[in-house]
């Protein structure tokens, strides 16, 4: 179960409350100076998983900005991988003659065996920092080019012993909204022995209009690739207005029309591991908010002695505080907001979740996954 802390709560007090072992409270919840509670703060009261609980899938992708992973990151994404069905490090970029940028997994693949995940070659249409759609245009007008980049996404994933290619193509063109699923296409025929995956940007409607949207059908996608993962959050992204990043209403509209074009088995819902720290007021044009993790939310919550309050609406947690003479905003996830979007999963019998990303501990989020679900592993 999961316990908001209240006005003179102490971990000593909810332990004895639910007659559970503080120094396991601490453990369980991950809790960095578990001496010190916040207003508002979600503790979840450890429960031995229900055998018969339903089985997911999930995936996790693996981002890192400097030329290998850090040990750091190396460590989360091995203390996860129990719970992990695929593991997707982020990405190879395509270059307008076929040819990948290196990627250095520095073990990484080594650890999704261990660990029972399924990587994945993930490809991007990423050029100088941003989704290129004259990048992406230039490999579907080349046959000889599109042959070139099979072979060499092919050779890496026989080196890395990955199991499925992921497609990441972004900000498309609305002319080769077909010309991308005929890529797909040969891509499927070529990866004999493979699965094949996608990401998608979260439409509502087949024609909606937007640079994001126009160059993914959702339909003519679904029916060529094994599975995609529709990107169910951003609504509160560093340039914008402060709100929730993936707040429970879009998410829910998102999803039901994919239901429409995908079957339930092949979709993946997105969930952010991350928050904004927004400074207030908001104007267009500010420097962009900071992203955060959930943990370390809770900590600059504590350190600038504010009370986490909840948004029934998008079902997301939020506090304010003041540094330097500015206000600011933080909306991030706690157990709270992803028990609501794992409820939302298992209404609507989809074949997974997929996190973005890893280098954002979330502590609270494996806990409620384990005692929701049961993870499916590719072998099991």
């Amino acid at each position: 179960m999961i316990y908001v802390v209240k006005q003179g709560d102490s971990l000593y007090s909810i332990a004895n409350r639910f007659r559970v072992n503080p120094t396991t409270l601490a453990n369980v919840n991950e809790l960095t100076n578990p001496d010190v509670l916040v207003i508002g703060q979600t503790i979840v009261i450890p429960d031995a998983p229900n055998p018969n609980r339903p089985t997911t899938e999930t995936n996790a992708y693996v981002e890192w900005y400097t030329d290998k992973p850090s040990q750091t990151l190396l460590d989360e994404v091995t203390k996860r991988g129990p719970l992990l069905t695929y593991m997707m490090p982020f990405s190879y970029e395509v270059k307008r003659d076929g040819t990948l940028t290196p990627l250095d997994w520095s073990g990484l693949d080594q650890i999704a065996q261990d660990q029972n995940m399924v990587s994945a070659i993930v490809i991007s249409n990423i050029e100088n920092g941003a989704f290129s759609d004259t990048l992406a245009q230039e490999i579907f007008a080349s046959t000889a080019v599109q042959d070139k980049l099979i072979q060499n996404i092919l050779a890496e994933a026989k080196a890395k012993n990955a199991k499925d290619i992921h497609v990441d193509f972004e900000y498309l063109r609305k002319e080769d909204r077909q010309n991308y699923v005929n890529f797909l296409k040969r891509l499927k025929t070529a990866a004999t022995g493979l699965t094949l995956s996608a990401a998608l940007a979260p439409k509502t409607s087949a024609d909606q209009v937007g640079k994001w949207y126009e160059g993914h059908d959702y339909k003519q996608i679904g029916e060529v690739v094994d599975f995609v993962v529709i990107m169910t959050y951003e609504w509160g992204y560093s340039g914008g207005p402060p709100m929730a990043v993936s707040p429970i209403g879009p998410v829910r509209r998102v999803l039901t029309y994919a239901l429409t074009e995908i079957p339930a088995n092949k979709i993946m819902m997105g969930q952010n591991l991350y928050g904004y720290d927004w400074t207030l007021p908001y104007k267009p044009g500010n420097p962009p908010a900071q992203a955060i993790s959930p943990k370390r939310a809770v900590e600059l919550a504590r350190e600038r002695n504010a009370a986490i309050s909840y948004d029934a609406v998008s079902e997301a947690p939020y506090f304010n505080y003041w540094r330097d003479g500015k206000e600011h905003v933080v909306w991030f996830e706690d157990a709270r907001s992803i028990e609501a979007k794992f409820e939302l999963l298992q209404e609507l019998g989809l074949k997974g979740i997929s996190y973005w990303h890893m280098g954002f501990p979330f502590p609270q989020n494996w806990v409620v996954l384990n005692e929701m679900f049961h993870v499916k592993k590719r072998q099991s």
